[in-house]
């Protein structure tokens, strides 16, 4: 199996993640962050538990279409408002506005380099 770059996950995580309407997509480069967990964090938004399940099985299915690669583990199935996908490199992270504004994930790592995707 070819290994792939972490930049082209990310690009198919985007694309996927897209192919469900999420929106307010974001990628932080978190590689010069000595401290960081991983070298990517993708945040996208849902408007409902069921589009936020929607879009992380849109990436979970894309991403291994595409790419091969599984996440090591997902969490947040049961409610859905806050579903976290590890793929080694990159977490991902689907959220509905609420949940996405309280814990504000993007002011934390604001360090990192921040790439805004429009939304579709």
């Amino acid at each position: 199996m070819k290994e792939i770059s972490t930049k082209k996950l990310v690009e198919t995580i985007v694309e996927g993640i897209r192919n469900r309407k999420g929106q307010r997509i974001v990628a932080i480069d978190l590689r010069k962050i000595q401290e960081a967990p991983v070298e990517y964090m993708v945040i996208a938004e849902g408007t409902s538990n069921t589009q936020v399940s929607a879009i992380a099985d849109e990436v979970d299915r894309y991403v291994r279409t595409e790419t091969h690669v599984h996440p090591l583990a997902t969490d947040g199935q049961d409610n859905a408002e806050w579903i976290a996908m590890d793929y080694g490199t990159v977490f991902v992270h689907i959220m509905q506005r609420e949940p996405r504004a309280f814990y504000d994930i993007e002011n934390l790592w604001n360090d990192g380099k921040r790439t805004d995707y429009a939304d579709e």
